[in-house]
């Protein structure tokens, strides 16, 4: 196991952090907040498309840069540092990557060059009222009508579906034998008659959905893998998400012990800085053994993700270590910084609010140790 990364994907690194820390500072971020049409910046887009990272993990032959995807945990990673509001996540995780692995060559050809050159944006819908990750959550329909599919049914917390161009439904097609029989998955117009979007308050402000399908038409063409054997997909991108939102998460939580060790060093108390106390001190060393341990389990999942092998077990492993050690760590450095760190001013905030989005995507922290639980034959 090679965990490290190569000369290459530094570089790769640095590039990534100087572009965000010059393009899209904290004020961007605020203001990304407050927008309730786009959350995200156009231009910043267009850059970002034009440094080929929407491609990175696209094939030459769609038009795309054909890198790995430890190489896309490297530009995540830097992304939760600055926290970059938009559609990359959910355009390059959730949309390229299963059309890409799932796709009918048609739809690879029709929707990959267009998202690696940031002409499209696409989200997937999938989580309904009843919260639940698993199949017997879904209880969205799609009935078939001629040549088509027509879909009913309600989906929250997608992510930036008012701005996106295309959906990922998942959607029960059939009543099985098990919960995980009958589920289809189909790509939908994100502007088709019958589809109506309202942004959701969240603590995140990370521009999650309310989707509603009122006889939502779409073609059988447009369906993603084959009818009634969806699931598997949406265990894919449940699975390969989960450890996507892990890479970014870290890269909040360096940035959150990073600014609160800076932090302690410049605040004075008592003629001393707050660092010089020994309580402190110890806060701050489990801060930093919280990141750490993150890292290792993130980066061997991202490892074992880019060579192919099986990860079920690291993916949800890591995501239920990271989602607790992330709200820890912004908890105990708002702590830290005390009044200011509650404040809208000061920047601590923003990955505490994120912490706290980032737990419920992909599957919360029970969610993930009963996978766990699982893999070692506790449950069956």
């Amino acid at each position: 196991m090679d965990i490290s990364f190569t000369e290459e994907q530094e570089i790769l690194r640095r590039a990534a952090s100087d572009f965000l820390a010059k393009e899209c500072p904290k004020t961007m971020v605020r203001e990304l907040e407050e927008d309730e049409e786009k959350g995200y910046s156009p231009e910043i887009w267009k850059k970002m498309a034009d440094l080929g990272w929407m491609g990175l993990v696209i094939p030459e032959e769609y038009d795309g840069l054909g890198m790995t995807f430890q190489d896309l945990a490297v530009i995540l990673e830097e992304i939760g540092r600055n926290i970059l509001p938009g559609p990359f996540f959910c355009t390059v995780v959730e949309g390229a990557l299963p059309i890409l692995d799932f796709g009918s060559e048609e739809q690879k050809r029709e929707f990959l060059p267009k998202m690696a050159s940031g002409e499209l944006f696409f989200t997937i819908a999938h989580l309904e009222a009843s919260g639940v990750c698993g199949a017997s959550g879904i209880a969205a329909k799609a009935v078939a009508k001629g040549d088509s599919f027509v879909i009913n049914g309600t989906k929250l917390f997608v992510e930036m579906a008012q701005v996106a161009d295309y959906l990922i439904c998942v959607t029960r097609t059939k009543e099985g034998a098990s919960p995980e029989d009958g589920i289809t998955l189909f790509i939908v117009d994100a502007r088709s008659p019958g589809i109506n979007c309202k942004v959701m308050p969240t603590i995140g402000m990370d521009k999650l959905c309310e989707v509603r399908f009122e006889n939502v038409t779409v073609p059988k063409a447009n369906m993603l893998g084959e009818l009634d054997k969806g699931w598997p997909i949406v265990e894919r991108v449940m699975e390969r998400g989960a450890i996507a939102k892990c890479a970014e998460s870290l890269g909040g939580i360096q940035a959150s012990v990073d600014m609160t060790i800076a932090f302690s060093k410049e605040r004075v108390q008592y003629d001393r800085p707050i660092g010089a106390f020994q309580a402190l001190q110890h806060i701050m060393a489990d801060m930093w053994i919280a990141l750490q341990t993150s890292k290792y389990l993130v980066y061997e999942a991202v490892w074992m993700e880019s060579e192919g092998l099986p990860c079920a077990r690291i993916a949800a492993m890591a995501k239920a270590y990271v989602n607790e050690a992330y709200k820890w760590v912004t908890e105990r450095a708002i702590s830290l910084h005390g009044g200011i760190g509650t404040s809208r001013d000061h920047d601590i905030g923003l990955y505490y609010r994120r912490a706290k989005a980032a737990d419920i995507a992909f599957g919360v922290t029970d969610f993930h140790r009963e996978a766990v639980a699982k893999e070692i034959g506790l449950l069956s």
